[in-house]
């Protein structure tokens, strides 16, 4: 069953609310669940948003009927009313923005514009707070254009580190809830370096940032030209792996899915590889199962059922696959690149552990003829450096075997202590934090 595979109740906890409604679209589009069971889960979470228009039109959909309960009618004009509040109270601010020479009066320096505001317009501190608290109101109502460009001019006044935090988050949601991959990406840099800096927050804060900035990145690096190289470039890092291990080990999926799919071998692989194996007993997913039967168990079998498993669960994850145009979601193309990848993973390390190979069964098993099979083994062994040589006349390919050094196999047995040891630092710091709460 292809929900058996589906991460989204996991995922959905550490996201806003507003990021969660693409990936019930998408499991929508996919049948993985009943209709019914998609819509009642829209409409709980839209009790907790402003989107009043859409949550009518979810219930009209689900009951089938063109009537709605007069609480929602109650609550949308409140909502009306609460924008337009909201409105005039920042309007003198939204006013000043709108006029672009006198914006051109503002600097760098964000108390010589607050002097500015306060003695030339009699724009203060509580216009300023308007200013966010419209902005987050547009974003509960679904405007997020409008939040967006909003929030980017209050970070530009705000002197609040904490509420310029909060506001660069909700910037970041709304450029990916726009699709516009580029500035999202600016975005989510920017509340990477603030998270990683020293002055944020306590530890355990920190971590837990890590976390949602991670799950966040999601929609933008598997849409983005580029992101199959920056997921590993930001999930790799000794600081956001281990924040992965310890509390989020599913993401270890896309992290995976993006070493596989890689046009070059990262040089990281093979770390990430000793991740797989510490964690092959408590991450069960059909990805990191893939690389372990092929790197760590030596499973070829156990590595074919599991592509089986892989090209379903490609299928119906609604992150592993670029958008079509439209919108619409399409998985397709990822999983050819997957499967082209993993049968490659699958022979140059069967060619590895083997010293000899018949040509005929190695046809056998990759579905081509001898004289394909002789061309595609040729190139295998040139791009993946085998020392090899293949003897025409017998019909069979010859490896000669290549043993690490004494100090690479030293490395590569210490490397995983500081995994561990950041894990029990992570347990003795929540330890304290509870004490303390005590």
């Amino acid at each position: 069953m292809a929900s058996k595979y589906d991460l989204t109740p996991r995922i959905a906890q550490q996201l806003d609310i507003h990021l969660i409604f693409p990936l019930l679209e998408f499991l929508q589009e996919q049948g993985l669940y009943p209709d019914e069971y998609i819509l009642k889960a829209k409409i709980e979470l839209l009790n907790h948003t402003n989107m009043v228009d859409y949550a009518m039109d979810i219930h009209k959909s689900l009951y089938h009927t063109d009537d709605v309960p007069q609480e929602m009618m109650e609550r949308r004009a409140e909502v009306v009313a609460r924008l337009k509040a909201l409105e005039e109270a920042a309007a003198p601010l939204i006013t000043f923005l709108q006029n672009s020479s006198a914006v051109q009066e503002l600097r760098a320096d964000k108390q010589h514009n607050l002097q500015l505001l306060q003695e030339r317009y009699q724009i203060g501190p509580d216009q300023i707070e308007a200013l966010y608290q419209y902005a987050k109101f547009q974003f509960e109502c679904g405007n997020y254009s409008g939040a967006a460009d909003y929030l980017y001019q209050y970070r530009a006044l705000c002197t609040n580190s904490d509420r310029s935090v909060s506001a660069l988050w909700g910037k970041l949601a709304a450029e990916i809830l726009m699709q516009n991959w580029d500035i999202a990406l600016e975005e989510l840099n920017r509340l990477k370096e603030i998270i990683d800096s020293k002055s944020f927050s306590t530890p355990l804060n920190q971590v837990q940032n890590r976390i949602w900035l991670m799950h966040w990145s999601l929609f933008i690096f598997f849409n983005h030209d580029n992101g199959r190289t920056l997921i590993i470039d930001l999930f790799n890092q000794d600081k956001y792996l281990n924040a992965i291990q310890t509390s989020a080990p599913h993401l270890l999926r896309y992290l995976a899915i993006a070493f596989i799919v890689n046009k070059r071998r990262r040089p990281q692989f093979k770390d990430f590889i000793k991740v797989i194996q510490q964690e092959q007993h408590s991450c069960k997913d059909p990805i990191t199962e893939f690389l372990a039967c092929i790197y760590v168990n030596y499973d070829f079998d156990g590595a074919q059922e599991k592509m089986k498993e892989c090209e379903e669960l490609i299928l119906n994850d609604p992150f592993l696959g670029k958008r079509a145009e439209d919108g619409s979601f399409s998985s397709v193309l990822l999983r050819d690149e997957f499967l082209e990848n993993a049968r490659l993973f699958i022979s140059e390390t069967y060619c590895r552990i083997h010293q000899r190979i018949d040509m005929g069964v190695l046809a056998e098993k990759l579905n081509l003829n001898l004289e394909e099979a002789e061309r595609w083994i040729v190139n295998l062994i040139r791009t993946s450096k085998l020392d090899a040589k293949i003897d025409t006349e017998t019909g069979t390919v010859t490896m000669e075997p290549n043993q690490p050094n004494v100090y690479e196999q030293l490395i590569d047995h210490t490397k995983p202590l500081s995994g561990r040891t950041y894990k029990l630092v992570s347990q003795l710091l929540e330890h304290a934090q509870t004490q303390l709460a005590r």
